[in-house]
């Protein structure tokens, strides 16, 4: 494994899960999110809570990342965004549909979730692959 490109791969991925991640649900979903605010935990309770997001969110793109060098086969950014394609539906399907089953969440949002994770995922992807390069 190449480790230097291999950390270079896990900040620019991160870097593209926290910034899509905000333009996704700060700006997009949040009229949305202030509509069903009687579901979720008040904002000032999720604002001191939110280091465990960015914990979280870090782990996810180091195993994200990770699991890329061990199948990396130098085949540009088509494999990055197949990857990430294959990991989206991985995560997103699961993640998207048990909430819409556990929580009394309107279906466009679940859809919304669904699509928008798909879209960091492969975006994830394809900045990985662009990233990482093996040694030698």
């Amino acid at each position: 494994m190449n480790t230097k490109r291999f950390w270079m791969a896990f900040v620019a991925a991160y870097l593209v899960y926290q910034v899509l991640g905000f333009l996704i649900h700060a700006v997009w979903l949040d009229p949305v999110y202030q509509d069903l605010a009687s579901i979720f935990r008040p904002k000032e309770q999720m604002d001191e809570m939110m280091w465990i997001f960015f914990v979280t969110s870090a782990v996810l793109t180091l195993m994200f990342c990770y699991i890329f060098t061990r199948g990396y086969e130098n085949r540009g950014i088509g494999e990055g965004v197949r990857y990430g394609l294959y990991m989206g539906l991985f995560f997103m399907v699961v993640q998207a549909y048990d909430a819409y089953v556990i929580y009394p969440l309107p279906y466009h949002l679940v859809l919304k979730w669904f699509v928008s994770g798909m879209v960091v995922f492969v975006a994830m992807g394809a900045v990985v692959s662009l990233v990482y390069k093996r040694e030698g």
